[in-house]
């Protein structure tokens, strides 16, 4: 499986930006697709989770109610909408995915395949 993240940009604080993450290879509905972040001198963090079935949806509590994760079977793509953008949500966002049980999903060291990574920057 390989994943290519894409979206990152600048925006001023207040604004919305829109992630996507490419996939290829077979991904069964059990696989958590999972965004996590990564700001400097800080360790990666969980934001959202998506179970590729569509049927269960995790937000880290940071990030509720600012944004949205949904998934395309027919583009094979899971997207991030992240809105009210903050200077502390600059961070680089990588996409991951594994199957996984849902009791880790906020565990990035449990995910087997990760993309390149997104630099998203917020200017207060």
């Amino acid at each position: 499986v390989q994943l290519q993240a894409s979206g990152g940009g600048l925006v001023q604080a207040g604004g919305s930006l829109r992630l996507s993450c490419g996939t290829s290879g077979q991904i069964a509905s059990n696989w958590l697709m999972g965004w996590f972040r990564q700001a400097p001198g800080k360790e990666r963090e969980f934001v959202a989770v998506i179970r590729w079935s569509g049927s269960h949806i995790d937000y880290a509590d940071s990030m509720k109610g600012r944004c949205t994760i949904s998934r395309d079977r027919a583009t094979n793509t899971v997207s991030l909408q992240m809105n009210s953008l903050k200077p502390e949500d600059t961070a680089v966002y990588y996409c991951a995915a594994s199957p996984l049980i849902w009791g880790a999903r906020t565990r990035s060291d449990q995910y087997r395949h990760w993309g390149q990574g997104t630099l998203v920057t917020v200017s207060s």
